[in-house]
């Protein structure tokens, strides 16, 4: 996996967070109900990190797939051949 893949997805995600929750905390009424615009922000943030986050997802998990398989010695076939051998 990249770092820099993975870095730029969660900077993008907590920005998808602070952004909206920043921006409603200048009103007074959210100053005061604080968790509730903690909750908005995180919706929001689901929001614009499934439409518009897609691409560096999908890039992080492709690095995740790749680091995978470097790693992974046995498959699963050649696990299950050697049990049905012994």
């Amino acid at each position: 996996m990249r770092a820099r893949s993975a870095i730029v997805y969660t900077v993008l995600r907590l920005l998808a967070f602070l952004v909206p929750f920043g921006i409603m905390m200048l009103f007074p009424i959210m100053r005061e109900y604080y968790w509730l615009a903690a909750i908005f922000a995180a919706l929001i943030g689901l929001s614009l990190s499934t439409l518009f986050l897609r691409r560096p997802l999908d890039d992080m998990t492709a690095g995740l797939a790749e680091r995978r398989a470097r790693t992974r010695k046995t498959t699963d076939e050649d696990a299950e051949d050697a049990v049905t051998e012994e």
